[in-house]
């Protein structure tokens, strides 16, 4: 049994030059295999509505939704570093209403730290959660609870006053306690920049191969969809949706068959038993009362089986 890491650990990892894993879980089963694998952080992110609840983005996911498959996660992972996602307008509503969401998210999810979308526009509530003694990740790049107002799921730094504002907004959350970042869809140059200039680890995801860790999604690194979409920021290490699809095909075809379930399947009885509850004697009687017009009698099964 491993001992669960810590945000100083984390801190510790990336002056060790140590790469952080991290990867998405959103129930039990998921954080149990995530957990035997050995991962440093697990993330309940909010893109369970796009993998789990079939949404086309993160916004209709609830605070309910959140706390739900936080507390499943947690129960599979008792040994692994949590980090669950604040969703969609539970935080930059102001500070007391941020509190109250991520107190319900820590104390009924069962997470260690919670992640925020933004920077210098967040920085004031990261830091009344972290005095409030809450671990805080913060998020920017690509932030998809913002992805209409960015215009759709886009590259982010390209443009110098994009990258000039994402350094911003880095140092403000570092300033603000946060104990890591996460770097979505970042040009690799201006991630590798920012990680060199914060103190604590930025986790990549599409930001290259400067960051201090890397996170990805449960079901794209597994092909665990239907139809599976490509990502270029995604590496494939299994395809068990194809998998799982023809091992139910298969079941399928095995019930209209007839073949399932075979004898290796079933269950016997004693003969005894057997004739006792529906032997030839109860069909006989059951011939003699029909023939007389008379109601089969009514074995009582409870009082005499129970």
């Amino acid at each position: 049994m491993r001992k669960r890491l810590t945000i100083t650990n984390l801190k510790k990892m990336k002056q060790d030059k140590n790469p952080i894993s991290m990867l998405t879980a959103y129930d039990y089963p998921s954080a149990l295999l995530a957990e035997e694998a050995g991962l440093d952080v697990i993330l309940v992110g909010d893109s369970l509505g796009n993998v789990v609840l079939g949404y086309d983005t993160t916004i209709p996911v609830t605070l309910e939704d959140m706390i739900y498959h936080t507390r499943a996660v947690a129960r599979g992972a008792k040994n692994t570093f949590i980090v669950t996602d604040m969703p969609f307008m539970t935080y930059g509503i102001g500070r007391e209403s941020t509190l109250r969401n991520a107190a319900r998210l820590m104390q009924e999810g069962g997470a260690q730290a919670l992640k925020l979308e933004g920077g210098t526009d967040i920085a004031s509530e990261v830091e009344a959660l972290v005095k409030a003694g809450i671990p805080v990740m913060g998020h920017i790049g690509l932030t998809p609870q913002s992805v209409h107002q960015l215009g759709g799921y886009k590259v982010q730094g390209k443009l110098e006053r994009e990258a000039e504002k994402l350094m911003e907004d880095a140092k403000a959350l570092e300033a603000a306690g946060a104990f890591a970042i996460v770097l979505e869809l970042v040009t690799e140059p201006l991630a590798e920049a920012i990680s060199k200039e914060l103190s604590i680890p930025t986790i990549g995801i599409g930001a290259g191969r400067g960051c201090d860790g890397q996170v990805l999604v449960y079901h794209d690194i597994l092909q665990y969809s239907s139809p599976y979409i490509e990502k270029k920021m995604v590496k494939t290490y299994a395809d068990i949706g194809s998998t799982i699809r023809n091992a139910i095909s298969s079941y399928v075809s095995e019930v209209k068959a007839g073949a399932f379930p075979a004898e290796e399947h079933s269950f016997g009885a004693k003969s005894a038993a057997i004739n006792h509850l529906y032997g030839a004697g109860e069909a006989a009687n059951n011939s003699s009362n029909q023939a007389s017009g008379e109601e089969s009698p009514k074995r009582d099964f409870v009082s005499n089986h129970s």
